[in-house]
């Protein structure tokens, strides 16, 4: 005769049931996409920005928010804003003079005052942007400014300046106050400006052409050179003098703030034969900057060659270069290449396209790229167009540095409060300074989204319901919040149940 199962059991084995039902129609939200998606912001011939010298401060800013909120609007993430184009500062500094490209006078201060790079940090924080500052270690002086002042390193310090045939003037990488000026400036930015990045380009010692295809003339510091007992040959005695500011630079960065990245964005190729297929242009004997040696040293936090050339041309291709970078990158960094086909046409947009989707193949663990300038995005509504239709169309949060610190944030108090039709979620949190984004999930039906909401926001409104992919009326179930610092450290999530 069998047994009446006791309340006590069957009580037991429906929580049981419960539970396994709960468990397996749990659906986890998304992962946030992690992507590095930056422009450049030339300064230097008023390339981007400000769009011709003297603007009015107003007139100035206008521009600025304009290019940002493009940015904004178009889920990037930050912005490579070059603020000293030749030994001269679009920033107050006591180191250099103000530049030309600003106020059309070098020296020359915006009337009334206002500091440009703390407007630029400030406002591009605000919309959820990095922003790296960018500088020039060498370049003295750029014909395009018409004039040399009074105030230019050209006539303050002659003795560091070498003149160059197709007028331009350059600061000798090879000596000590060269190297001591520049890692001065970029101290001085880092420690008073609330930057995320560091960031130089090309420009070591100069193309060739230049100095009309002569080489770079500092037989003076070659003779001193030799006269001490130096015994490297010169091409090795130059590139040491850049490796020296370069390892330099990295560690005084993190000296001063160990969250600051620093970045470069070489010349696209090391040398010819490396990878095998690469002929033309030799950085490593005509920049003299050993850019593979800095990424094996790690003396980086991302590595951003200039990849200008489409994904089929030979001997220049695309993920050929980026492929062999890759295999360069032992430290593990990030390498967010440089991106500009120079086409505006559909062809060009489907290239650009192509080229971020094989990033995104081939450096899954990190993605990212930059793009030159600005102006290949603004100037070309097709290409603005598809990559908010397409490759950039959800937001993306900067992929983590943990070797600059992967302590997680603390997680963010979360309220809920309804009013008609509609959520309120707020939160706050013991640390707010410690956040630079906040990421927002929200489940409707059994589908989860998500958006990313800025610094200064403590609060988004979510409808009470939606129409999911079937037309149906779907209710708001759930909602996360997560905390994400400044090296892209996400906090635990902090999910609440949606009340009916």
């Amino acid at each position: 005769m069998k047994r009446p199962v006791s309340s006590k059991y069957c009580l037991l084995i429906f929580l049981l049931l419960a539970h396994f039902a709960q468990a397996q129609t749990y659906i986890a939200p998304p992962v946030v996409e992690k992507e590095f998606r930056a422009a450049w912001v030339a300064t230097v011939a008023n390339i981007n920005w400000p769009s011709k010298p003297g603007l009015s401060n107003e007139e100035q800013q206008k521009e600025a928010i304009t290019l940002l909120d493009f940015l904004k609007d178009h889920h990037f993430n930050a912005v490579i804003f070059q603020v000293r184009p030749m030994a001269d500062a679009l920033y107050n500094s006591d180191l250099e003079p103000w530049s030309y490209y600003l106020t059309g006078e070098q020296g020359k201060a915006p009337v009334p005052f206002y500091d440009p790079l703390q407007f630029w940090v400030e406002a591009a924080h605000d919309r959820g942007l990095e922003l790296h500052v960018w500088l020039n270690p060498y370049r003295a002086y750029h014909p395009t400014s018409k004039e040399i002042s009074e105030k230019s390193i050209v006539k303050t310090n002659p003795e560091l300046v070498l003149k160059l045939k197709q007028n331009y003037y350059w600061m000798d990488p090879a000596k000590k106050e060269t190297q001591d000026k520049t890692a001065a400036v970029v101290k001085d930015i880092v420690k008073r400006y609330d930057i995320d990045g560091v960031h130089l380009d090309d420009y070591f010692y100069p193309y060739p052409e230049y100095n009309g295809g002569e080489d770079f003339p500092d037989n003076e510091s070659w003779a001193t050179y030799q006269s001490k007992g130096g015994n490297l040959s010169r091409g090795n005695w130059r590139r040491a003098a850049v490796n020296t500011l370069i390892e330099r630079l990295y560690k005084e960065i993190k000296a001063t703030k160990k969250y600051v990245k620093f970045g470069i964005s070489p010349f696209g190729t090391w040398k010819p034969g490396f990878p095998s297929i690469v002929e033309g242009f030799d950085q490593y004997n005509t920049l003299y900057a050993d850019a593979k040696l800095w990424l094996n040293k790690g003396w980086v936090d991302y590595f951003s060659p200039q990849l200008y050339w489409p994904i089929n041309r030979m001997p220049l291709s695309f993920p050929i270069l980026l492929g062999w970078w890759n295999g360069e990158n032992t430290k593990h960094r990030h390498l967010w290449p440089g991106m500009n086909v120079g086409d505006t046409s559909t062809k060009g947009v489907t290239e650009t396209l192509s080229e971020i989707q094989i990033t995104r193949g081939m450096l899954p663990q990190s993605n990212g790229a930059i793009h030159w300038s600005i102006s290949s995005v603004t100037k070309n509504p097709k290409l603005a167009s598809a990559l908010l239709e397409s490759s950039y169309k959800k937001d993306a949060i900067v992929p983590a540095s943990p070797w600059l610190g992967n302590k997680a944030p603390a997680a963010p108090a979360v309220q809920k409060e309804f009013s008609i039709t509609n959520w309120k979620i707020s939160w706050t949190h013991p640390n707010p300074e410690k956040v630079f984004r906040w990421i927002v999930y929200s489940q409707y039906g059994s589908t989860w989204s998500y958006q990313i909401v800025n610094r200064n926001d403590r609060s988004v409104s979510l409808a009470k319901t939606a129409i999911d992919k079937n037309k149906k009326e779907v209710t708001l179930n759930k909602v996360s919040v997560v905390a994400v610092d400044r090296l892209g450290n996400e906090s635990e999530k902090t999910e609440i149940e949606i009340g009916q």
